[in-house]
């Protein structure tokens, strides 16, 4: 009976266990679907603004521009630049102090006038050259078969590009010195002379065999770097508004011509030649080589009065003081053949003078019946450590563009974003164009619990100006606009590039994409995490600035002031370094390009 019992029992909680487990199988599957995830996409409004500078801070910056450029959209864009000349403290001339040949009692016949005379004054501004050199094999990357690998062969022939560079051979010609012998057999290549270079010159834009006036005066206006207006507490800033010469702080003419460029190295001979080696001719051998460069010749005059005469005065005894005496150039352009705007290597720039001057020579003896007063010659440098200023100018812009600025300074969004360098940005309101921190759409989507993928925000180009591509910047860079600062995907975006460093961060974006046809297409940003912070971490849903970007590593910046408004902006000063831009197609556009407004796209996962 005991046994029935059990046997009974056990049927039942088998019966009901599989009952139950028939009942639970489908209410398990159901529950597990309604949790997998799903990734979807969606499309969140952004709006656009236009502003337009009217004066960005030009000191302090790494390089000045010069010339003109003219853009059918953008007008005419000109540069110049004033600049102060920097000396070391009390410099002197020749062998002596000037105090030790005015004092001399005759009795060291060495002490006498030295009658220092100015021969040559050269302006010295190099150009910007391509150095971009990943693998090392001497063949910069532009030029290489492979910019990743020291064995590739550049110029086809049977040596590798690493093995003619470490061989003193062209990597860039199958026979280096010119014999009709190929490198690979030629056993005498001593005529190839391997430490000539030929330098890829950058930052150009334009022709660049173009013809230019070219002036420089002596500038009469004093660069105080401490303000007046703060009780000389603070730096004095100054603006890219200001036209020095336009408002008559000039004097001496030290250069007034028409010139055009020349990019070939800068190679000088030596000045004597060695009596002691009869075999070689020293002044036909090349003792120094200089970057390519403008090179420009000055007024000898006016350097022998204001620096050579000066020794020994109180004008030379500090460079403050010798500022105050000599104030400074002014360097304009005028009268281009075409186009041309020119980024120069200021911080390498400088004046060389080359002087004659009295030498007393002993002959090496202590009978000064022999003694001799022969011509010595030396060289002195002018560096432009001091303040300078470029002077940016644009003109002629497009109607429509100023009414559009008219249009967004009364909080209109736009219908297509201009961004030019130095000159015009735009202002990006992501969620909602009038309250960005107090929204529906953002609180909607907290609610909603999205794990956000990717977020890109896609910028595409105006179709009407597609053509443009020779004007149209390679990059862009987003920032916060009140601020400056960089965004939270630029600072963890640590990609470099073997093509430049404004190539590099290449997953934050910013890069010109273009399409099918090789024709400008649009930029993309990749702004995951600044987004997901406002979603998920509520982060201020803060404005962005759009702007163009010729170094995407520098995020310095300078002062700018917002035209009509005053509004004073933190501008990055890699957006004041070249003359290009780009028309965007806004966020509210004519209908028939709808498809291409300003969006923020949305990648999330969701159950």
């Amino acid at each position: 009976m005991k046994t029935l019992t059990k046997l009974f029992v056990t049927f039942t909680l088998a019966f009901i266990f599989l009952s139950c487990n028939s009942e639970f199988y489908p209410l398990g599957e159901s529950l597990l679907a309604d949790q997998a995830l799903e990734s979807k996409k969606e499309s969140i409004p952004a709006f656009t603004f236009q502003k337009k500078l009217k004066k960005i801070q030009s000191t302090g910056l790494p390089l000045v521009q010069l010339g003109s450029i003219n853009h059918p959209v953008f007008g005419k864009s000109e540069a110049s630049f004033a600049l102060q000349l920097s000396i070391a403290n009390n410099p002197y001339f020749g062998n002596h102090r000037q105090q030790y040949e005015d004092e001399s009692d005759g009795t060291d016949p060495n002490l006498i006038p030295e009658n220092e005379l100015v021969k040559e004054v050269y302006l010295e501004i190099p150009f910007f050259t391509n150095r971009d050199d990943a693998d090392n094999d001497g063949v910069i990357d532009s030029l290489d078969a492979d910019p990743n690998d020291p064995q590739s062969n550049s110029d086809n022939d049977e040596l590798t590009d690493i093995i003619e560079f470490t061989s003193n051979l062209n990597p860039l010609s199958s026979d280096s010195d010119g014999d009709g012998i190929l490198d690979h057999l030629d056993s005498e290549n001593d005529s190839y002379s391997y430490e000539n270079k030929v330098y890829q010159i950058d930052s150009l834009y334009g022709n660049k065999e173009a013809t230019f006036d070219l002036k420089i005066y002596e500038l009469t206006y004093y660069l105080n770097d401490l303000d007046a207006s703060n009780n000389f507490e603070t730096s004095q800033i100054y603006y890219s508004n200001r036209d020095y010469f336009e408002e008559g702080f000039y004097n001496t003419v030290l250069f007034d011509d028409n010139v055009n460029l020349n990019f070939e190295e800068v190679r000088f001979n030596y000045f004597e030649d060695d009596p002691e080696t009869d075999d070689v001719d020293e002044t036909t051998q090349v003792e120094t080589r200089l970057t390519p460069r403008i090179r420009i010749p000055l007024d000898t005059q006016f350097f022998q009065e204001k620096l050579i005469d000066l020794e020994g005065s109180s004008e030379l005894e500090t460079n403050i003081a010798f500022q105050k005496a000599l104030r400074g150039l002014i360097i304009k352009t005028d009268n281009f053949s075409s186009d041309l705007y020119m980024l120069l290597d200021i911080q390498n720039a400088s004046i060389n003078i080359s002087y004659e001057y009295d030498d007393y020579q002993t002959q090496g003896t202590d009978d000064t019946s022999d003694d001799v007063i022969e011509k010595a010659k030396k060289d002195f440098t002018l560096n432009f450590n001091g303040i300078r200023i470029n002077t940016l100018k644009n003109s002629a812009f497009d109607a429509a563009i100023e009414q559009r600025i008219l249009t967004s300074n009364q909080n209109t969004p736009s219908d297509k974003l201009y961004i030019q360098s130095g000159s015009l940005l735009g202002k990006v309101r992501l969620f909602d164009e009038e309250n960005p921190n107090e929204n529906e759409l953002i609180n909607e989507i907290r609610a909603k619990s999205w794990l956000i993928n990717e977020a890109n925000l896609v910028f595409y180009i105006d179709p009407e100006t597609t053509s443009l591509e020779k004007l149209t910047a390679p990059r862009l860079y987003l920032y916060k606009y009140d601020s400056g600062q960089p965004l939270s995907d630029y600072l963890k975006d640590g990609s470099v590039s073997n093509y430049g460093v404004n190539s590099n961060k290449k997953v934050f974006g910013g890069l010109l994409e273009y399409d099918e046809n090789n024709k400008p297409y649009r930029y993309r940003f990749n702004l995951t995490d600044h987004i997901s912070n406002i979603i998920r971490n509520d982060s201020l849903n803060i404005d962005l600035a759009l702007v163009v970007s010729a170094n995407i590593n520098d995020i310095s910046y300078v002062k700018a002031t917002v035209d009509l408004t005053d509004e004073e902006l933190i501008y990055p000063v890699s957006a004041t370094l070249n003359p290009l831009g780009t028309i965007l197609v806004g966020s509210h556009p004519e209908t028939i390009i709808d498809d291409k407004k300003l969006k923020l796209e949305l990648i999330y996962s969701s159950y």
